[in-house]
Formats: C-alpha cells, sequence, structure tokens
C-alpha cells in the first residue's frame, strides 16, 4: 500500500482537476441562470468525438482546442437562443424536461451519425511515461492536468477582478436587482451559458484521449459532474474545483480499495453524508438550493 500511495495521489489529483474542470461550466449556468442543464454530459460526448474526428484529419487534439473552443462558443450561442432563451423564465419542471429531451435528442443523433461503436484516440505519444515522486504518470494525464488548471484559474480570474466577471455575479446573486443597475442580464445569460458550453468542450478534448468515446459516454459523466457540483456548492466554481478533487480521489482510491464496480457506491455515501450535514454543500451559500419560489 505504501508504495502504491504515490501513484493513488498523482492519480486523483490529475483525475480531480479533470472532473473540477467539467462540473465548473454546469456550476456556472446554474448560478447565472438557475437552470439545471440536463444536456451538459452530451455536450461534453460532442466535444471527445470532436476530438477524435480531428484526430483523424492529422489534427493534434491539444491543438485542436483551438478550434474546439470557437465551435463550442457557436454551438452554445445556438443552442441558448433556440432551447434556453425561451425557458428561461418558464417554470423549472419546464426547463428540466427540456433539457432532459435535448440530451436525449443529442445522443440519438451521436448514435446514427458514428454508431454505437467505441472510439479510442490513439496519440504517437499517448503511451509516453513521466516518473514523479515514483508515481507513473502519462503524458496525456499531465496535459489534461495542466490544461484544465490553466483554463479554471483563468475564468476564476476573470469572473473575479473583470468588470463582466462583476456583471455576472450580481446577475448570480439577484437578476431583478442588477437589471436595476443597469446590466443587461439576457445577454449575461448568453454569454454565461457560452462560456459554461466551453468549459464543457474543453474537457471532453482533455477527456478523449483517456476515455473511450461512444454515445452514451455522457449520461454517465454528467453523473459525476452533477455529484461534483452538489458536493461542492451550486454556482460555485471554487467548490467544483473542490468537489472534483475529492470525487477523484474517492474514484481511485475506491477503485483500488473494493473494486472499480463499487467505487460509485463511495463517493455516494460521502455525497450523501455531506448533504446531509450541509444541504448547500460545502462551498453552497444557503438558499442556493432552493429555485425562485416567485415563479
Amino acid at each position: 500500500m505504501t508504495e502504491l500511495l504515490p501513484q493513488l495521489i498523482a492519480s486523483s489529483i490529475l483525475l480531480g482537476g479533470i472532473y473540477g474542470l467539467m462540473s465548473m461550466g454546469l456550476t456556472l449556468i446554474f448560478g447565472v441562470m438557475r437552470i439545471v442543464n440536463f444536456a451538459h454530459g452530451e455536450f461534453l460526448m460532442l466535444a471527445m468525438y470532436l476530438a477524435v474526428g480531428l484526430a483523424a484529419c492529422g489534427i493534434d487534439p491539444y491543438m485542436g482546442l483551438l478550434i474546439a473552443i470557437p465551435v463550442s462558443l457557436i454551438f452554445g450561442f445556438a443552442v441558448y437562443k433556440c432551447v434556453v432563451s425561451p425557458i428561461l423564465d418558464q417554470p423549472h419542471v419546464v426547463q428540466i424536461f427540456t433539457t432532459l429531451g435535448l440530451s436525449i435528442v443529442l445522443q440519438n443523433a451521436a448514435l446514427l451519425m458514428w454508431g454505437a461503436n467505441f472510439r479510442q484516440l490513439q496519440l504517437p505519444y499517448g503511451d509516453r511515461v513521466i516518473l514523479v515522486f515514483g508515481a507513473a504518470i502519462t503524458l496525456p494525464q499531465v496535459i489534461a492536468f495542466a490544461a484544465a488548471g490553466m483554463f479554471a484559474a483563468m475564468l476564476f480570474l476573470a469572473i473575479r477582478f473583470t468588470y463582466l466577471g462583476k456583471a455576472i455575479r450580481a446577475t448570480a446573486e439577484d437578476r431583478k436587482a442588477a437589471t436595476l443597475m443597469g446590466i443587461d442580464t439576457n445577454r449575461i445569460c448568453l454569454l454565461t451559458f457560452c462560456v459554461g458550453t466551453a468549459c464543457v468542450a474543453v474537457s471532453g478534448v482533455l477527456m478523449a484521449p483517456l476515455y473511450a468515446t461512444y454515445p452514451t459516454i455522457g449520461a454517465n459523466l454528467a453523473l459525476t459532474a452533477f455529484v461534483v457540483v452538489v458536493l461542492g456548492g451550486m454556482g460555485s466554481i471554487g467548490g467544483a474545483l473542490l468537489g472534483g478533487m475529492i470525487v477523484g480521489v474517492l474514484d481511485v482510491a475506491g477503485g483500488y480499495a473494493v473494486g472499480t464496480s463499487w467505487k460509485e457506491v463511495l463517493y455516494f455515501i460521502v455525497f450523501i453524508t455531506v448533504l446531509l450535514i450541509r444541504p448547500t454543500g460545502l462551498f453552497g451559500i444557503r438558499g442556493a438550493e432552493e429555485f425562485d419560489e416567485a415563479r
């Protein structure tokens, strides 16, 4: 066990960083718009297919981020205008069924276009191993963690210190008050949804070399993203990062201790325990778990 400890720690940190970035888009959208996007996993799945397609065209998937980000922004804009904007002020049951329906449509569209076969992205340097304090880490894992950390830091600094970030935080806190202060909240919601979609796209491209790509992988990873977001606190970017690290540790440690088929049980036990003690999550603000009762 002592010999494996460095490997378990390294794997947990690397996986947790990717989980955190994957969940930041979901928590950002909820924090500002109070919409739970059930198509979040399918956005991730499409980004993974995009990475596979770029690799088939001879484009390195990491360099393909320069393509994936603009494409995801356009895709997010289209989804917001066609699907999200009409339901923004509708009852939450309408929002839930709409995004769930979008999830089913995207999943079956992927099944029709690419089939049900698993696609594993093979990189020329995919088997290159780096030794760090006795832990063997593959180069794609290092690149994915470094890129996830860079994008997460950029988003956090933008939200925290820029005027646009202040407008986003004001809209998240009270949309009506933000409107009275001269903030175009509709534009902020559109921007937030596009940025959240871009975060999902980046994490999907980074995860493509590490996981097999298939039409239903989004549903599996979305469940993990929801656990991360609720555990860290709905609407909290820092909470999403911490929640990602916690789930990453439980995922790796649980897979080693009780087996891969039972590892989800371990972090769901921790998840339920945290919610029993603190229903808002670790960094959630009291009342954030409640939807707008005025609707």
